[in-house]
C-alpha cells in the first residue's frame, strides 16, 4: 500500500497558486483514511494527513542515525527521529519495527481517529504513512527534550517545585481530554512520554494514544511499575492510565524512578520528607506535597475501582496551580539549529 503525497510537504509558490487551486478539489473531508489531506493549518498546528515515504526520507535525511532523538538511542524498540518539511515545519517521525502492523488498514484507522485530536496540551499526531511494510506516524516536535531527561539526566538545574505541579496539571489536562473524546487509553505513560515545547510547556506524546503494536504489548518498562490489573490479564483500561499516572507523580515527587510498591510503603509509614527529592533543597509547600503525596496514593491502589478519574485528577491538581509563567525558567534553553 502506498501513501498519497502530503499537500503540506509541497512548497507552495505563488505563481503556481491558480494552478493549484483549479487541480485540487475544495472541502476536502479528513473523516477516513481515503479521503484527501487537508493543507488548513489550525493553530499552528497542521491538519491530519497522509505522507509518502519519501516525503519522511526527506525530511530526516533518510532516517539518519543523527536525527534519532528517541531516549535509548537505537535501541529503542520503535525508533523516533526529528525531521524538517519542506514548509520547513519540525516533525517527530516514530517508525514502528518491520510488520508491527501488519493490517495497513487498521493502522490508519487508528492513527486518523488519533489525529482528530488536538490540544495544547498534546504533542499532536499531523500524519501517518503506510508503505510496503513501513509504518509511520508523525507528530509536532517539541524541541525542549522530555521530563525523563530534565528529572533524572539534568546538568545545569533540577526542576522547580512549582513547574513540576505544573507538568502534572498538564499532563492530567491532556488525560481528561482525550478521554472526553473517546480516547481513554494512554499505553505506556511514563516520563519519557511527557515533552518540552520551545516554551518550555509540558505536553503529553500522542504516540501513547496507539499501542506500540498490533502485538498488543502496551508497556515497555520495568514490570515493578506496571499496572497489577495489567499483569493479571494483559489489557490496557482507563484506571490503567491512572495508575501510570501516579508513577509519574512519583517521579515528580522524587526526582528518581521508585518502584510504586516502595514508595507506597514510604507514605504509609507517613515518611513523605525522606520521599521528596533532596535537589529541591526544602524549597516546596509541604501542604502542596501532601497533597500531591495523597494522590499519588489513590492513583496507585491495587483495585481499579478505587483510583481517581482524570476529571478528579484536574480538579485536585487546579488549585496548585500559583504560578502561571514558571515554564519560562533558565533550563529550557536548546534551539534547533
Amino acid at each position: 500500500m502506498g501513501c498519497c503525497q502530503s499537500s503540506f510537504q509541497t512548497e507552495t509558490h505563488p505563481e503556481n497558486d491558480q494552478t493549484q487551486q483549479q487541480q485540487e478539489p475544495q472541502n476536502r473531508s479528513q473523516s477516513s483514511p481515503g479521503a484527501a489531506p487537508d493543507p488548513a493549518v489550525a493553530n499552528g498546528v497542521p491538519s491530519f494527513s497522509e505522507f509518502s515515504l519519501a516525503d519522511l526520507k526527506a525530511a530526516t535525511n533518510n532516517f539518519s542515525s543523527d536525527n534519532i532523538v528517541s531516549e535509548s538511542g537505537e535501541k529503542a524498540p520503535n525508533l523516533v527521529y526529528k525531521g524538517r518539511l519542506k514548509n520547513r515545519i519540525w516533525i517527530a517521525v516514530k517508525k514502528f519495527t518491520k510488520m508491527a502492523w501488519p493490517d495497513p488498514k487498521q493502522f490508519a484507522e487508528e492513527a486518523w481517529g488519533v489525529g482528530k485530536l488536538r490540544h495544547k496540551r498534546l504533542a499532536n499526531l499531523i500524519g501517518y504513512c503506510c508503505d510496503g511494510d513501513e509504518r509511520l506516524l508523525v507528530a509536532e516536535y517539541m524541541i525542549n527534550d522530555t521530563l525523563a531527561k530534565h528529572l533524572f539526566h539534568w546538568e545545569n538545574q533540577t526542576i522547580e517545585w512549582a513547574m513540576r505541579l505544573r507538568v502534572a496539571f498538564c499532563i492530567a489536562e491532556a488525560l481528561d481530554y482525550c478521554s472526553s473524546e473517546g480516547h481513554p487509553l494512554y499505553h505506556d505513560l511514563n516520563a519519557y512520554r511527557v515533552i518540552f515545547d520551545e516554551d518550555g510547556d509540558p505536553r503529553l506524546s500522542c504516540f501513547g494514544l496507539m499501542k506500540n503494536s498490533r502485538d498488543g504489548k502496551s508497556y515497555s518498562t520495568n514490570l515493578a511499575y506496571t499496572p497489577p490489573e495489567y499483569l493479571r490479564n494483559g489489557r490496557v483500561t482507563p484506571e490503567s492510565v491512572i495508575y501510570s499516572f501516579g508513577t509519574v507523580l512519583l517521579d515528580l515527587i522524587s526526582g528518581k524512578h521508585i518502584p510504586p510498591s516502595h514508595a507506597l510503603d514510604m507514605i504509609r509509614g507517613k515518611n513523605i520528607i525522606l520521599l521528596m527529592d533532596s535537589h529541591l533543597e526544602g524549597k516546596f509547600s509541604t501542604e502542596e506535597a501532601t497533597v500531591v503525596v495523597g494522590l499519588a496514593s489513590q492513583c496507585l491502589q491495587y483495585e481499579p475501582w478505587e483510583r481517581p478519574s482524570t476529571r478528579d485528577l484536574v480538579a485536585t491538581l487546579a488549585p496548585l496551580q500559583t504560578k502561571p509563567d514558571v515554564r519560562s525558567f533558565p533550563a529550557f534553553t536548546y534551539s534547533i539549529s
